[in-house]
């Protein structure tokens, strides 16, 4: 985490400076400002890598702050509210921000939510510049290390398993019957059983627990992501 940029921003003199002294323990690069206008022109000047933002501010509250940072970039926002600003948190949450920490706040809490947000997005940003990898919402196939995670946790996978799931992740929405699944999978020598391939779906749905192999039947398999997942 050493060297990525956080402003913080609240009219609090003492929460600017308690939050920069645990923050500057962590080896960050901590930047504040004082109210909604200052903060604006912070992003600007510095692009920081994540902003803890008051919702209750002078000139410019956090609110509208965070609208105009979410018309042109994505920087993770915590936003700070008061326990009594429930409304404003929901609001926040549904405009753009990425968590939130109720006032009075502990710094380590805080501190603890900075560094899962950065962890998360260092791991988007790499996955995103991966070519290779395979990417539906919750699930992640990694060819280079045949490597998948559901929701960011490893799935152990058997080998027949994983190579059902790479074939047919990567070839949404197109049907095989299972014919083709054996020929691919077990090789076209195979005179085995045919329901090993149902089998195997059904192990592979089970390791998942995801609703993206569909049955298709009396033909085969496919595999679909729904719009709303």
């Amino acid at each position: 985490m050493e060297d990525k940029k956080i402003l913080i921003v609240d009219d609090d003199k003492n929460v600017l400076e308690i939050l920069s002294l645990y923050l500057n323990k962590e080896n960050f690069r901590v930047l504040t400002a004082k109210d909604g206008k200052e903060a604006i022109s912070k992003v600007g000047e510095v692009n920081p890598d994540l902003i803890i933002l008051d919702i209750m501010m002078p000139k410019i509250d956090g609110l509208e702050v965070l609208k105009i940072l979410r018309k042109d970039n994505e920087i993770p926002v915590i936003l700070l509210s008061a326990k009594g600003e429930e409304f404003d948190r929901i609001l926040g949450l549904e405009i753009g921000a990425d968590d939130y920490v109720t006032k009075p706040f502990s710094p380590r809490e805080v501190l603890a939510r900075v560094k899962v947000i950065l962890k998360r997005v260092t791991k988007a940003r790499a996955i995103k510049e991966r070519s290779d990898l395979i990417s539906y919402p919750h699930l992640t196939i990694d060819p280079q290390e045949r490597r998948v995670e559901v929701d960011g946790g490893v799935v152990d996978l058997s080998p027949k398993e994983y190579q059902l799931l790479l074939l047919l992740a990567r070839h949404p929405k197109q049907v095989f019957k299972r014919e083709q699944l054996c020929d691919r999978i077990w090789g076209i020598d195979y005179y085995g059983d045919m329901r090993t391939v149902d089998v195997h779906i059904n192990w592979l749905r089970d390791k998942l627990d995801l609703d993206y192999i569909k049955t298709v039947w009396g033909v085969g398999y496919k595999f679909e992501v729904q719009a709303d997942v």
